[in-house]
Formats: C-alpha cells, sequence, structure tokens
C-alpha cells in the first residue's frame, strides 16, 4: 500500500482554529485523492480533479480578496500564480485525464501543505512559552469577593455595620 495513502488516512481532521493547519490538511487529503485517481479510470480522475479544483478555487478567492484589500506580497502574488497554473493545468487534465497530469498536481499540493506545516512548526518553536493562566475556578471567587465588597457598601467584611456571608438578611436590619 502507498506510505501516503496510510499517512492520510491515519491523519485525523484539524481542530478549528488553525488555519494554515486546516489548508495543509485540505491539500494533503486533495493530493492523496488524486494519487489515488491516477491509478483509476478517467472519471474516477475527472472527479478528484474537480474536488483539487474546487480546493484551488478558494485559494484564489481568499487570495483576490487580499490583494483587492491591499495586501500585494510576494508570497500572495506567487499563489495567485500558482492558483492560476493550476487551473488551466486542471482544464486539460479534464480534457484529457492521465496519471502524469495528475502527478504534477499531487507534487503541488504535497509541497504547499509541507510549506505550511514547516512555517507552523517554525512559528511554534519562535514564539515564547504561554504564561500560565489564571484557573477560572480562582478568578470566579476573587469576582465573587469583589461583588460582595461592592454590595456591602465597599467595606471589607466583618468590619461594624457589616455582616459576614453567612450572616441571615433579617439579622442584618
Amino acid at each position: 500500500m502507498n506510505p501516503y495513502a496510510n499517512a492520510a488516512q491515519s491523519a485525523s481532521i484539524p481542530e478549528e482554529g488553525n488555519p494554515r493547519e486546516t489548508e495543509a490538511w485540505a491539500l494533503t487529503e486533495a493530493a492523496r485523492r488524486l494519487a489515488a485517481a491516477s491509478r483509476g479510470t478517467a472519471e474516477e480522475m475527472r472527479l478528484a480533479l474537480r474536488l483539487n479544483w474546487k480546493l484551488w478555487t478558494i485559494f484564489q478567492a481568499e487570495l483576490t480578496g487580499r490583494v483587492e484589500s491591499g495586501d500585494v506580497s510576494e508570497t500572495v502574488v506567487n499563489m495567485l500564480s500558482l492558483c492560476q497554473f493550476v487551473d488551466f493545468h486542471t482544464v486539460g487534465a479534464l480534457t484529457e485525464p492521465s496519471d502524469q497530469k495528475l502527478e504534477v498536481l499531487v507534487n503541488i499540493n504535497r509541497n504547499i501543505a509541507s510549506g505550511l506545516r514547516d512555517s507552523i512548526a517554525r512559528e511554534a518553536a519562535e514564539s515564547p512559552a504561554p504564561q500560565p493562566q489564571a484557573a477560572p475556578v480562582a478568578e470566579g471567587q476573587a469576582n465573587v469577593a469583589a461583588g460582595q465588597a461592592q454590595y456591602q457598601g465597599a467595606r471589607p467584611a466583618n468590619t461594624p455595620g457589616t455582616a459576614d456571608a453567612h450572616t441571615p438578611v433579617s439579622a442584618i436590619a
């Protein structure tokens, strides 16, 4: 069995919150499907090509929006050029499907996915360790204490004229 297929099948769908990881997963999955289809019928190749084309159309729409909002970085422009290549290559592969034409797209997808994952790993290595956060329970207790102090006229608990937390309301009056 194909080692790429094993890796893709064992990989889980990424969690929300990391678009680059989601994009890398989608590219890897599309590459896996293209590779599997390249050993199948012309119709199976066309189905995998259409799926890959849809994915690249989503990338192209996102990148076009970035350019329209003023982001003309080299990476964005290069990715738009790659989107255009994938469009033209896919149209050619749809009209005359072949395993060689699919292999070109498989390699592009795998390389872009690898680059995305590398950038995630670099970013994680460069970012400082997260600072410990206060436990939600402790924060809640602090908020309750502050609310009690405010309710009791901003006087500390157990001072003359205030009641502690266990004093019945009828005993305060």
